[in-house]
């Protein structure tokens, strides 16, 4: 089995590869996102957990309070489908889901694009977990993993990849979620969280599984 680090560690190289003087500035950002200790500010293990109510794919309304009634839930925050470190995320996670069921947990994952706009609708009815749409990045900002993106890169975004962020995020182009996943108890409260600016990076489903054993 491929682990999740190894996929985006290739990621990574391949973009080297690809593109030198890209990845260097990309390197220069997280550096400097992480002398500022961007990120500092997520919700900690032992916080409660802040409420929110976000729209499904179908546009129905779904509560952190509702979920949390069926016990612990693993809530990870995605940039969105145009980011390949997010798919490859997303994929590991759909490939261990049924152990996070089998721990009486739910997983979420919330990114701002617009309703039907994270996944295509066959990808939706593949995937067994909740996707949300946090359109403005309200609930990221009170999870403390909202950032503004450094203009260098909403350039690139704009001009190399042709992506419209102002139209996939409905008027947000600039604030993306810091990828970060938490996992809150039934009680409501944080028991463990993973939170890295470095967008290349991301947590290993193992080890959210193990968090999970240790779980309410």
């Amino acid at each position: 089995m491929s682990y999740l680090k190894e996929q985006t560690d290739a990621k990574i190289a391949a973009g080297r590869q690809a593109n030198p003087d890209f990845m260097s500035n990309v390197d220069a950002i997280i550096d400097k996102a992480k002398a500022f200790q961007q990120g500092a500010d997520a919700i900690k293990v032992g916080q409660k957990a802040p409420q929110f109510e976000l729209p499904n794919a179908q546009g129905k309304l779904i509560s952190l309070e509702s979920l949390l009634d069926k016990g612990p839930l693993v809530v990870t925050f995605y940039r969105g489908d145009w980011c390949p470190y997010c798919n490859l995320q997303l994929r590991a996670l759909q490939a261990r889901l049924s152990e996070i069921h089998a721990l009486g947990a739910t997983l979420v994952a919330i990114s701002p694009q617009v309703p039907d706009g994270s996944l295509t609708k066959n990808e939706i009815n593949e995937m067994d977990f909740i996707v949300l749409s946090d359109q403005d990045a309200k609930v990221a900002s009170q999870y403390g993993v909202a950032w503004e993106v450094p203009e260098f890169l909403v350039a690139h975004m704009r001009v190399d990849r042709n992506l419209d962020l102002d139209k996939i995020n409905n008027g947000n182009g600039s604030i993306l979620p810091i990828p970060a996943t938490f996992i809150i108890g039934s009680d409501g409260q944080v028991a463990w969280n993973y939170v890295n600016v470095d967008y290349r990076t991301r947590s290993e489903p193992d080890d959210i599984i193990a968090a999970l054993q240790n779980t309410n």
